[in-house]
């Protein structure tokens, strides 16, 4: 199998997008002025406030951990906590980058059902203790797609948003597949963000058809005070940042990144349509983003290994994760899947 075959290991592995290339290419001439006082961050900008609508304040930074880290740290003292899944990727996955740029404070995991917190594992966490040698809870973080493939519907974050008001914590959300998220439920990003009482989003363009870029969206505008600062202080700073804005004028302006998920999605509905009658293959989570999490046998793992495929092995035993991404080809998801009845029947 070739080294640039496309592969279903994770959605990093691809490209970058026409309309992202695109856009590039257009900032690319003359001179524009740097760390982001340019004509391309103030358009980026003005696409997300029209998309989510409303007036938010837009950041960018190189990449999901530079943008989870330094907005969590904005809404944490270092004497705070953050309650999390135990899947999160901030606390498997960021080598402690969140509690690095908040001086400390501290991440609280929690159990989920299916991926996702709920009110219940919330309240469980933060009223677990209220005395002054725990770290005080302050905020919830939600993973939108979840690290497990599944999509946190409106009334799930309305009922979390909820609890967070009543305990006095701030709702963030790591955003890294939104954009399936999104596709998968048919709902604006508004309803699935401000709308449902998140007050930040850290929007993924990495995953979505674009080199490097993350947004950092403050719908609660009060909570990015001197965010400015912390992107400059933690080299979050580009500065000649219209290469990082432009792109997502690229796939904002003409909704290439709603397409584009939308596609992901399919060929991860495509992959588990077609091997949902292979004995022995399961479902572990349903298949509600761009990712197909499937329980097979140890031998056809390593016998899929052994023919080129790359995919992660790290949800347990006979776990095997495959994600699809922009530009996943249909006829590549039908040899994967072909393959995957070959070695279960072995």
């Amino acid at each position: 199998m070739p080294d640039n075959a496309q592969q279903f290991a994770s959605d990093n592995y691809s490209g970058i997008c026409p309309e992202a290339w695109q856009a590039m290419a257009e900032a690319n001439q003359g001179h524009q002025r740097a760390y982001g006082d340019d004509e391309w961050t103030a358009r980026a900008a003005d696409h997300f406030r029209r998309l989510f609508e409303t007036d938010c304040d837009v950041f960018f930074a190189f990449n999901g951990t530079a943008a989870n880290s330094l907005a969590l740290a904005s809404l944490c003292q270092s004497y705070h906590s953050v309650i999390c899944s135990e899947t999160a990727h901030v606390e498997t996955d960021e080598c402690g980058a969140p509690e690095f740029f908040s001086n400390g404070s501290k991440l609280l995991t929690t159990r989920t059902e299916q991926g996702k917190l709920t009110p219940a594992s919330i309240r469980e966490i933060a009223l677990k203790r209220k005395d002054i040698h725990f770290p005080k809870p302050r905020v919830v973080t939600l993973t939108q797609a979840t690290e497990v493939g599944t999509v946190y519907r409106p009334e799930e974050i309305q009922a979390i948003s909820q609890t967070c008001d009543e305990l006095g914590l701030n709702l963030h959300m790591d955003g890294a597949r939104f954009s399936n998220a999104c596709a998968f439920l048919g709902c604006t990003p508004a309803e699935l963000t401000w709308k449902a009482g998140v007050d930040v989003l850290c929007f993924g363009g990495t995953k979505n058809g674009m080199a490097v870029g993350e947004a950092i969206l403050f719908f609660n505008r009060d909570l990015a005070e001197d965010f400015d600062y912390r992107c400059k202080q933690a080299g979050q700073l580009a500065s000649k940042m219209r290469y990082l804005s432009a792109p997502w004028v690229g796939i904002l302006q003409d909704d290439a990144w709603l397409r584009y998920a939308n596609h992901a999605n399919h060929c991860a509905q495509l992959l588990a349509k077609l091997v949902e009658d292979v004995p022995g293959v399961s479902l572990m989570f349903p298949v509600e983003a761009n990712g197909v999490f499937l329980q097979m046998s140890e031998p056809a793992i390593a016998a899929l290994t052994a023919r080129g495929w790359r995919f992660y092995t790290f949800i347990g035993a006979g776990g095997a994760r495959f994600m699809c991404s922009w530009d996943t080809e249909e006829a590549r998801v039908r040899q994967l899947a072909a393959d995957i009845r070959e070695v279960m029947a072995a």
